[in-house]
């Protein structure tokens, strides 16, 4: 992801009107059948296993109350304002009653904590969660804490609120005497109704003294039953796109605004109390949608990517700083003489993923509950990093990588553009240090992936791999998100894809940018996949993603049109794939114009089809379409099938359509 808002958002504001004009450029004037042809004992690339994964990044609240469970915010006190997201009740608060206790000295990685001394009055604390906490009717919750009780005699109550404040489920405690030594307590009960925007309201009664700290509430449904888990319904939408990496933790995260906010991987793992809160970047970053509450606590730190990329079947690509904040902001860097630390930092990663438990690292990986390797085979330094302070740097730690770990493949950043004066210049040194991968990024228009859906073609076919890590089609998406993905991105993004899977041997891998959004908490769009705090659903390119993701296929197979590559003639754009392991033929096809075609599609070769082509059609006449949380599946996959006539397979392109069509065969 990009700071540099007028580079990369400038798509952003088009007018949407103009954009379908530029669709409907693509008209047929005559009904004449296209003749397709499809080679399917041909092989022109390998397609890898791993190429259409994932990139996720904490931002619009993707990890803090996104895909990161917990429900109560600012659980351990820990934000620049100590009690942000809490309210305190009292009929009359007494000096000293509610203080925020601080050991910077004694512990810095958590050094706030509550006291609260009643003497008569109740006291209620309420936490309002991420937005509100979404609760569900007949789920258990399981609430913790940490607490010293210095004098006895408090009891709680531990209970639900809804909207309006009716109670929705509670339990009590009664805290045991503790006095120097803090004590670990976990309660669970049972939620009696369903609230999308909940609260947690904790009410202490009696009278004493008590310090509190680490205050946590998880549904219990988290993905696969952990604690400290994940949110199941947006792990299972990732698992179900099956896809072939993921890319973590960022983007502009990686950098931060300056070098002392960049993400350090160290602090992300070992005790969850242990992790030390870092702003967020995006906090105050988009001047109208900031977020003055958004930090990372690291509940999902290195360690739980590491364990989701296993559980989904992805491989791990994890991105660390090269010594440079973001060029955008301050442009700060660490001198050379002083990069040692940072190239430390990605060789004990490694050592981290797939270190023996014998290793320091492989060590404290075994202590989090992973004595196997994670068998990590790649890492990227930087993230859209540019210029010679760039270039030198890398090479400082691909040396070091090299050196010691000569099977890691190492990912360069290309910066922030797909072409210019800036991506010229990275391209060509990029090449001569010759890096496993060079991350691409584009966000642009329509017009762009329309008119890139080529770009691979004339690429050299040694050296670095292209790794298409962040883009995204802006059609008409204002910044404000009112406008989020639409079919016309989506589409857009359709055909240029087909160009990533036809150069499967320059295009190794490619992800879209962002992955998640809350729909009343995001900085940026358009976005993946979007959610509220009990919902989620897919946008229209979620649906372009997937069905690239489960039909990659294995072998790249010409296909043409007139003899030549389909790369926008008549606004149509393929892709043709075989898949030796299903024994399937994949065709990919978008018609981008508005008018509906005929294609006969005749396959060559000595394999033997079934007589019927099993079709996935993503297909709509409104350009503008979007879904929603009310309309989930307004653009989405249709499936049936079409029989064949010998190896021919005639086949209707509605207008604004994205097909699939899979042909099984045998040899």
């Amino acid at each position: 992801m990009t700071l540099n808002l007028n580079v990369k958002i400038s798509p952003i504001g088009y007018i949407t009107t103009s954009l379908i004009l530029l669709f409907s450029v693509f008209t047929v004037t005559a009904q004449t059948t296209k003749i397709i042809k499809i080679n399917a004992d041909k092989t022109l690339a390998k397609v890898q296993p791993n190429m259409w994964g994932v990139f996720f990044e904490d931002i619009n609240f993707g990890a803090d109350g996104g895909i990161y469970a917990e429900l109560v915010k600012n659980r351990s006190f820990e934000f620049p304002e100590p009690l942000m997201g809490w309210d305190v009740n009292t009929k009359k608060q007494k000096d000293g009653e509610i203080l925020v206790l601080n050991q910077y000295e004694k512990n810095p990685s958590n050094p706030r904590y509550l006291q609260i001394t009643k003497e008569n009055d109740d006291v209620q604390l309420i936490n309002k969660g991420f937005r509100g906490m979404g609760i569900k009717k007949g789920l258990r919750y399981d609430f913790s804490l940490s607490y010293r009780l210095q004098q006895p005699g408090i009891t709680m109550v531990i209970s639900l609120l809804d909207e309006a404040g009716k109670e929705i489920g509670k339990t009590d405690f009664t805290p045991k005497p503790s006095s120097k030594d803090w004590l670990k307590e976990k309660l669970s009960f049972v939620a009696t109704e369903t609230s999308m925007k909940g609260k947690l309201s904790i009410v202490f009664k009696g009278s004493g003294q008590i310090d509190l700290d680490m205050i946590s509430l998880f549904p219990g449904d988290t993905w696969k039953n952990r604690p400290n888990g994940l949110r199941a319904d947006m792990v299972k939408t990732l698992e179900d796109m099956k896809p072939g990496f993921i890319r973590f933790p960022g983007g502009c995260i990686v950098e931060g605004r300056d070098m002392a906010n960049r993400y350090q991987w160290k602090n992300t793992i070992g005790p969850i109390e242990d992790r030390k809160l870092l702003l967020n970047r995006w906090n105050l970053e988009v001047p109208n949608r900031q977020t003055p509450d958004y930090f990372q606590t690291f509940g999902l730190g290195f360690f739980e990517y590491f364990q989701l990329s296993e559980d989904i079947g992805a491989e791990p690509l994890p991105i660390l700083n090269a010594g440079m904040a973001c060029q955008y902001n301050t442009a700060e860097v660490v001198s050379l003489s002083e990069l040692g630390p940072y190239v430390q930092d990605a060789l004990d990663l490694i050592e981290f993923a797939n270190g023996a438990v014998e290793t320091t690292w492989g060590k404290k990986r075994a202590e989090m509950g992973h004595p196997k390797p994670f068998n990590l085979k790649m890492l990227g330094i930087g993230n859209e990093n540019f210029g010679p302070q760039y270039v030198e740097r890398l090479k400082m730690f691909t040396a070091a990588i090299g050196k010691k770990y000569p099977n890691i493949k190492v990912i360069s950043s290309a910066g922030t553009d797909a072409d210019g004066r800036q991506f010229d210049y990275l391209n060509k040194e990029l090449r001569a240090i010759d890096p496993a991968f060079i991350d691409e990024h584009y966000y642009r228009s329509a017009e762009w992936f329309l008119k890139n859906a080529g770009r691979y073609d004339n690429y050299p076919r040694t050296g670095s791999k292209v790794f298409a890590g962040e883009y995204a089609v802006h059609s008409g998406a204002e910044a404000s998100g009112v406008k989020r993905n639409n079919w016309q991105s989506a589409l857009a993004a359709a055909a240029f894809m087909t160009g990533l899977e036809r150069n499967a041997d320059v295009v190794e891998m490619a992800s879209y940018a962002p992955l998640f959004a809350h729909i009343n908490a995001f900085q940026w769009s358009p976005d993946l996949i979007w959610v509220d705090n009990l919902n989620i659903y897919g946008s229209p390119d979620f649906y372009v993603q997937k069905l690239f993701s489960i039909n990659k296929g294995t072998d790249v197979t010409p296909i043409t049109l007139n003899n030549e590559k389909i790369v926008g003639q008549d606004g149509l754009y393929a892709s043709s794939v075989l898949d030796e392991t299903k024994k399937e033929l994949i065709i990919k096809i978008v018609n981008s114009s508005n008018k509906t075609q005929q294609a006969d599609f005749e396959i060559a070769g000595n394999k033997k089809f079934k007589k019927t082509a099993q079709i996935q059609e993503i297909a709509n006449g409104n350009l503008i379409e979007s879904n929603s949380m009310e309309k989930p599946k307004a653009v989405s996959p249709v499936e049936t099938t079409k029989s064949l006539k010998g190896k021919n397979l005639n086949y209707t392109l509605k207008p604004y359509s994205f097909n699939v069509i899979k042909i099984k065969y045998s040899k």
